[in-house]
């Protein structure tokens, strides 16, 4: 049995009321199953409880394989790639049960690492107390320190002039960033690898995983295909909301069997004009829940879907007028008319189909909470930019792309709160209020209910 040697002083600090009711609630309702460790047999996808219904896996092969390397300890500190993606937070992690494994194994799991699990790889991690402290930004927003080096050199149009980390560790040549490990299905549908889109192949991106968040040996040519293999044979999405029901009921397609046979190219639907078929844009990016539009049915359930298909619908045509966003608004384009699915334009997938690193001002000194960093750089042009996170810039060492990150897939959200690449987002709602204020689109409740009773289907 799990015993609690913590002061509340030290958890106050840490965390807030509604928060450790949650940890001292996972103590009573944690199984082995919470730990994410596969048990090492194979097994068919069920679908599984999250918060709002239950998500599920579909597998091409019809089952999980526990044999793959996806499973395997592969590294020297006990992870495996299941240790930050789990087929429960629709293969991603969630705050809720990241703070369920640490209260089950006094913060021991094999997430809970000071390589880039902890604030900072020398933090104190000799107590419970410690690893609390510690473990803070995993426990509360489920977020992975990257350590990432500042550019240098021609072709580099900014400097670093400031740091203002409230963990000591970031330093002039290595920069301390928190960020949300992207879920690892769905992916044939991915146009960029990694939130700053660094990584130009999944097998790429398994070997950095190993070398770095399990400090192991490049693993082998075998079990980099192995994981890429299986992480490319899963799709997830919701297939039970607690209010609307099954998703694939009435005519309706929601859940990952319908997801794993939607058509998709890189380019499709692209409003830009990238569709390399040449097919023109079409807002209506979302069509799961266009048999619910005008339910006849009288149940209990009908209220419930006719919110999810106005939800759909407004994610599909509500105006919203783009300004101040990076990637879009540069240049000639200070106002640009568009909707949700401008930049979620993948039919019914929900990400860009192409490569569109954006800044929508999540990392903006306004929005900077006090557990994260901000960092100030000096661009060419004499311009001072203060962010939580340089996001694209590191990577191609430009200016104007400082603050831009890659959208996730919209699907599975339910599962893998909070959200946003910084968990700047408790919830959906949280992620609704943001765009409504973003850019003064002055939702209603009912509109702002809607748009979440849709996303939480997704």
């Amino acid at each position: 049995m799990l015993t609690l040697n913590i002061s509340a002083e030290s958890i106050s600090r840490h965390f807030s009321l509604s928060r450790v009711l949650l940890l001292i609630a996972a103590v009573f309702s944690f199984t082995s199953a919470g730990l994410g460790q596969n048990n090492g047999k194979a097994s068919v996808p069920q679908p599984i409880q999250d918060p709002s219904g239950k998500v599920q896996t579909f597998s091409a092969s019809g089952f999980i394989d526990a044999n793959s390397a996806f499973f395997q300890n592969l590294g020297t500190n006990g992870r495996t790639c299941n240790s930050c993606h789990q087929e429960s937070d629709a293969w991603g992690i969630s705050a809720r049960h990241v703070q369920e494994r640490f209260l089950a194994t006094s913060g021991t799991d094999p997430i809970f690492r000071p390589v880039d699990g902890a604030v900072c790889p020398t933090a104190d991690v000799s107590t419970f107390q410690a690893r609390i402290k510690a473990y803070s930004m995993l426990l509360s927003k489920g977020l992975i320190r990257v350590s990432m080096p500042v550019p240098q050199g021609p072709g580099v149009d900014f400097k670093l002039i400031a740091i203002d980390d409230p963990y000591h560790c970031a330093t002039p040549d290595a920069l301390a960033l928190f960020r949300r490990p992207l879920p690892s299905t769905n992916l044939r549908f991915l146009s960029g690898i990694m939130w700053d889109g660094r990584e130009p192949s999944l097998a790429s991106q398994a070997a950095d995983a190993t070398m770095g968040h399990a400090q192991g040996a490049r693993p082998t040519d075998q079990q980099l295909q192995d994981i890429v293999n299986f992480e490319s044979s899963i799709y997830t999405g919701q297939i039970r909301d607690n209010d609307a029901g099954w998703l694939t009921d009435d005519g309706a397609m929601g859940g990952p069997l319908f997801l794993s046979t939607q058509n998709y190219y890189a380019g499709i639907n692209d409003v830009f004009g990238g569709d390399p078929e040449g097919n023109p844009f079409n807002t209506e990016v979302f069509t799961i829940y266009q048999a619910w539009k005008n339910q006849t049915n009288n149940g209990e359930k009908a209220d419930a879907r006719s919110s999810v298909a106005r939800g759909e619908e407004l994610f599909n045509t509500l105006p919203i007028p783009l300004t101040g966003v990076g990637g879009i608004n540069d240049d000639a384009h200070p106002l640009v008319m568009g909707n949700c699915t401008t930049c979620h334009d993948s039919p019914n997938v929900g990400n860009h189909s192409l490569p569109l690193p954006l800044n929508i001002g999540l990392t903006d000194e306004s929005r900077r909470t006090p557990d994260m960093p901000l960092y100030t750089f000096q661009c060419n042009d004499g311009s001072i930019v203060k962010v939580t996170d340089p996001g694209r810039a590191l990577i191609t060492g430009k200016c104007s792309d400082l603050g831009r990150f890659k959208g996730a897939i919209l699907r599975g959200l339910a599962a893998r709160a909070p959200y946003f690449h910084n968990g700047l987002a408790a919830t959906l709602l949280d992620v609704v209020n943001f765009y409504d204020t973003r850019f003064n689109l002055h939702l209603s409740d009912q509109q702002k209910n809607d748009l979440v009773a849709f996303l939480k289907t997704l």
